[in-house]
């Protein structure tokens, strides 16, 4: 380990930490409901999928910064990451709403711990393929 790396730890920790909060603020704006507003208020199935979306993209950013050369292609692959997440959810939102009457958004505002555990397992499942490609 190089004085350089050393360097280094510091400066991806602080664009890492940067950009999960810009991607994790952008994802609140994603629902049909005020994430921060609702956390604030003690709703945990809101703050349980939003931990696990957090921890989901942080194990994303880890694995695209262990295989990138340079920071902003980890950056980048984070980011491309995280809008192909919004997509799957999307879709799954939808499957889930028509095929099971399940309404992800209006179940978790209302405070329902399953239906935030299903929103957050697509994501960490989402991140698990991503990291592994």
């Amino acid at each position: 380990m190089t004085w350089t790396d050393l360097l280094q730890i510091p400066v991806w920790t602080g664009a890492g930490a940067l950009l999960l909060f810009i991607l994790m603020y952008l994802d609140s704006l994603s629902t049909k409901y005020h994430d921060f507003k609702e956390m604030k208020d003690g709703n945990i199935a809101v703050t349980i999928r939003f931990v696990m979306k957090l921890g989901a993209q942080a194990y994303i950013l880890a694995s695209s910064i262990g295989q990138a050369t340079y920071m902003w292609e980890a950056l980048v692959i984070s980011l491309a990451s995280f809008i192909t997440l919004l997509i799957v959810e999307a879709i799954f939102r939808i499957i889930f709403g028509v095929i099971a009457g399940i309404q992800l958004d209006k179940g978790i505002h209302e405070g329902k711990i399953g239906y935030a555990l299903i929103a957050g397992s697509l994501h960490i499942a989402g991140a698990l393929i991503i990291g592994s490609v």
